[in-house]
């Protein structure tokens, strides 16, 4: 089933930048990617694609618990109670640095090691 869809795929085409969080051994992890990086590397019902330059935490704490949350907004998108719209989405990721998804990111950013690979499991509305 689509968890990419609808309201939250025209949001996933808006946004600026999605904020990513993983857990490790400190807490919670914050970095940033930018909406046009994972547009280029493209949206799928169920993934998105961020390229990778650094992340050595996330990919540290990606290895002993997969989980991610990334919170994505825009003000182009129109919300349930005024102009803006966010969502959460909740699933897995991996980094590689092999392969397919790889090279593309490496294609289309020379300055990519790999690529973040984020299995959406779940979405919910904010804002």
């Amino acid at each position: 089933m689509a968890k990419i869809e609808d309201t939250c795929r025209d949001l996933c085409e808006a946004t600026e930048f999605a904020a990513i969080v993983t857990t490790g051994d400190d807490g919670p992890h914050l970095v940033g990617g930018w909406g046009n990086d994972m547009r280029a590397l493209g949206i799928s019902e169920d993934m998105l694609i961020f390229p990778v330059g650094r992340y050595h935490q996330t990919e540290q704490n990606l290895r002993k618990n997969n989980r991610v949350q990334l919170l994505v907004a825009s003000k182009k998108v129109q919300g349930t109670r005024s102009p803006g719209q966010g969502y959460l989405l909740v699933g897995t990721a991996e980094i590689v640095t092999s392969g397919e998804v790889a090279d593309a990111a490496r294609e289309k950013f020379p300055w990519a090691r790999g690529a973040m690979v984020v299995r959406v499991e779940d979405v919910k509305a904010q804002l």
